[in-house]
């Protein structure tokens, strides 16, 4: 099969695509005619280089969507060829705190395309656990263009920060895949929905997905833009994937009792924190990282519903995916591109 591939970490030079082994499942998991996948920023940071076991030569794409095409042993009731979108969340448990005892080995938390194989590829080998049955009216594309953001997106705000209606939420990073899920989210909830982005063309696009108020970082300093927005009052919520540059702003920008949820830190992991505002305010600082089982079904089941929609860059195939990857990695992407292996 043909599967998009690197060898050694780098620059998206490193990516290429070749023929390698169609994957066999083994127990409990199924083989995955993958039709649509998509690109995330977790995608970027795998091919750079993390300080984790991948496996070599690695193919990322932790979302993806396809129809089932073999069965491993011990899969029961999962037929051949129906259509399905993959739960990207591997070992949930630990992020549960299940243990299981002093002498018995924990999972550890891992996501598909990350520690494993992923969808960038014709064919995939998944746990026949984390498949969810497509709608005959929702399309490959949609639904793997939505999985990891939709869930990721679900979990910061209605599971970790609990939104309520009338609520003031801010979204940084407002044009990426999570994010844009994010303003949906919000609005859908009957929250005031502000959202950090630039240019005027995403500006556009995010009013059109519900934000009441969007902030345009190249038309200012993006710390006066959200001083000024959220005023002497506050935000009840923020949802940020920023990190760094705006720490100390987003924790100035709060309400009492607000919620600060970070999933991500693309300007940096040291967030400069003025405790006194914290305790202060009783703020509360929240991490979330993916979602469970159940919060990737009622994401997705707003997803199948045309209550979430996710917003698609472009489409491309195997061939383009080292051009998503460059321009991704540029800041040319509002929501997600999609791959479709057998293009």
């Amino acid at each position: 099969m043909r599967a998009s591939i690197f060898h050694e970490h780098g620059t998206p030079d490193v990516l290429k695509v070749a023929d390698v082994p169609i994957p066999q499942p083994g127990p409990g998991e199924v083989r995955l005619r993958v039709r649509a996948a998509s690109l995330n920023h977790l995608d970027l940071w795998v091919r750079r280089g993390l300080p984790i076991r991948i496996p070599m030569p690695h193919i990322g794409g932790s979302d993806m969507a396809g129809e089932v095409e073999a069965v491993g042993a011990g899969v029961e009731g999962v037929a051949e060829g129906v259509r399905v979108v993959v739960d990207p969340t591997l070992d949930w448990e630990w992020i549960q705190g299940v243990r299981r005892g002093p002498d018995l080995p924990d999972p550890q938390f891992r996501v598909l395309g990350e520690h494993t194989q992923g969808g960038f590829a014709e064919y995939a080998v998944v746990p026949a656990a984390n498949l969810l049955q497509l709608p005959d009216d929702v399309s490959f594309a949609t639904a793997a263009a939505a999985g990891l953001v939709a869930v990721t997106a679900w979990r910061g705000l209605v599971g970790r920060a609990r939104i309520q209606p009338g609520e003031r939420v801010l979204v940084t990073g407002a044009s990426g895949g999570v994010a844009s899920m994010a303003v949906q989210i919000a609005r859908n909830a009957g929250a005031r929905v502000v959202a950090l982005t630039s240019g005027p063309e995403n500006s556009r696009r995010l009013e059109a997905l519900g934000a009441h108020q969007v902030l345009d970082r190249l038309s200012g300093e993006p710390r006066e833009l959200i001083r000024e927005a959220t005023g002497p009052e506050g935000v009840d919520v923020i949802l940020d994937s920023v990190g760094e540059a705006l720490w100390p702003t987003l924790i100035r920008a709060l309400a009492p009792a607000g919620r600060l949820v970070t999933y991500g830190a693309t300007t940096g992991h040291r967030g400069e924190t003025d405790l006194r505002h914290v305790f202060w305010k009783q703020l509360s600082i929240l991490g979330t990282t993916m979602g469970s089982p159940a919060d990737f079904r009622a994401a997705m089941a707003e997803v199948f519903r045309g209550r979430l929609v996710p917003s698609v860059h472009r489409s491309v195939g195997l061939d383009g995916v080292r051009g998503a990857h460059e321009e991704l990695e540029a800041g040319r992407v509002f929501g997600k591109i999609v791959v479709e292996p057998h293009r």
